[in-house]
């Protein structure tokens, strides 16, 4: 383990996010909130941290999959408690614990919340609550990278112990070309959803926070009432229609800016993820049209809350939580199938999915004609074996964290509705669960036990399991 390089990685890391507690600062003298001590602080201990961390010498320049790994959790953790710091001074949040849950979700775009009063914090605390999510969206070491990178190849350890989906892939030949298309694609889209909800008649502060929160597939919303708060039908569609687009791998977009807008469309993990959600969409509308009444509405609030769920992002429009069970069980399960991977989006991705299907499908048919060699294909080209077995042992690992964590939760006085969900809900990052955790409730009120677990899997969801769980293989730490 080379330890001096990542320590000065980590450095180098503490510096640029140190600064970039510079804004909430600027926003709090702007609204003249009076917070910008709780963020000078931990801005100040992130700098003069980072600037010792990148004096240590390294041993040497290679850095390694397993180095990756520890940056980016030591990364995570870090900056989730200067984070909540700043929570706990600002007096927003005076409780660490809770400080650090509403961090961790800001940082790993799950969007759960302890808040049940949001509308009277500090406009510096909300601005930074939804930045977090934008920071954390195409994930920080992506930014850093973008912003710092070299070039150099070992870079893409990096990333890969990061992105999301079953693999990291460049884009570019260079992973600091990569980064910066990344977030350039990022910053674009960010700032056209600003623009179309200022159109609506947004104020700018809201505009760009729910840009980020959106970005991010998030979800902290300055409202308590979240999207549902504005009432308005056109910042519904807006708001719908760009998570959905948050939610598709980023590649596809570079696809269509470079001209290769064919091979964008043969993409066959974003055509069965905007599948999915028109055939739920159509489900949920015939469900609860009863409920609601009108067909228009029906539609509305199916779309909105379809597309909040299988990205991940967790923004509110109306309170899923009386809708008949069967919509109900539409929105758990996507919970669990998430976004596309190279997304900001979480949950398992629409690509394990499918190729989870595919295999199912392959040993069916392999059943009845034992001899036929049979490969898993994904966009007409045959999935590596390695891949294959990579997404059986992630689902085999979610489902066994997913379970223990239902477990560990389960000694709070939860009911089982909510043991569940709020597992689902932290490990997937989706925000919301159901009953007390739901669409119009928050997590304040679950044990301090509980809270710790679902920080664990907020964490563990967003970096997609294995680059926790690796740094307790004691294979990694031998030099």
């Amino acid at each position: 383990m080379n330890y001096g390089l990542v320590s000065q990685t980590i450095g180098k890391i503490m510096l640029i996010t140190g600064t970039l507690f510079s804004l909430p600062v600027f926003v709090s003298f702007i609204y003249s909130d009076g917070c910008a001590m709780a963020f000078l602080l931990p801005m100040a201990i992130m700098l003069i941290a980072g600037f010792f961390m990148t004096r240590v010498k390294k041993e040497q320049k290679s850095l390694y999959i397993g180095e990756g790994f520890l940056i980016v959790t030591l990364t995570w953790i870090l900056i989730s408690i200067f984070s909540a710091m700043a929570f706990v001074l600002s007096g927003a949040i005076p409780s660490p614990i809770d400080a650090l849950f509403e961090s961790v979700s800001g940082f790993t775009t799950t969007g759960a919340t302890i808040l049940a009063e949001i509308e009277s914090l500090p406009k510096s605390v909300l601005f930074w609550r939804s930045f977090t999510h934008w920071i954390g969206g195409m994930g920080v070491l992506v930014f850093i990278l973008a912003i710092t990178s070299n070039g150099e190849s070992k870079n893409m350890y990096i990333m890969r112990a990061e992105s999301p989906g079953p693999k990291a892939g460049k884009i570019v030949s260079k992973t600091k070309d990569t980064a910066r298309i990344l977030y350039l694609i990022y910053v674009g889209l960010t700032i056209t959803e600003t623009a179309f909800l200022l159109f609506g008649g947004m104020s700018l502060f809201d505009s760009v926070v729910t840009a980020f929160a959106t970005a991010g597939t998030g979800g902290f919303s300055v409202r308590n009432a979240s999207i549902a708060a504005y009432d308005s039908a056109y910042i519904d569609y807006v708001t719908g229609i760009f998570m959905l687009l948050f939610g598709i791998n980023f590649t596809v977009y570079f696809l269509i800016l470079t001209g290769k807008v064919r091979d964008a469309f043969k993409n066959e993990e974003v055509r069965w993820y905007l599948l999915i959600i028109l055939i739920s969409t159509l489900a949920i509308t015939a469900i609860i049209l009863n409920q609601i009444g009108n067909l228009a509405d029906a539609i509305r609030q199916a779309f909105f809350t379809v597309s909040a769920t299988i990205t991940t992002t967790g923004f509110v429009l109306t309170d899923y939580g009386v809708w008949p069970t069967a919509a109900k069980i539409i929105i758990f399960l996507l919970m669990f199938i998430g976004a596309c991977s190279g997304s900001t989006g979480g949950g398992i991705k629409v690509i394990r999915i499918l190729i989870l299907s595919k295999l199912a499908g392959r040993e069916l048919k392999l059943a009845g004609s034992p001899r036929t060699v049979r490969s898993v294909s994904i966009d007409s080209k045959a999935v590596n074996s390695e891949i294959v077995r990579g997404v059986g042992a992630y689902f085999i690992v979610f489902m066994i964290t997913f379970s223990i964590s239902i477990l560990l939760v389960s000694f709070d006085n939860l009911t089982i509705t909510e043991a569940i969900s709020g597992v689902a809900t932290c490990i997937n990052n989706v925000g919301p669960g159901f009953e007390s955790i739901g669409p119009v409730g928050n997590f304040s009120e679950i044990s301090m036990f509980s809270k710790a677990i679902l920080i664990i899997n907020m964490l563990l969801g967003r970096l997609e399991l294995f680059p926790i769980l690796a740094l307790f293989s004691p294979s990694l730490w031998k030099v």
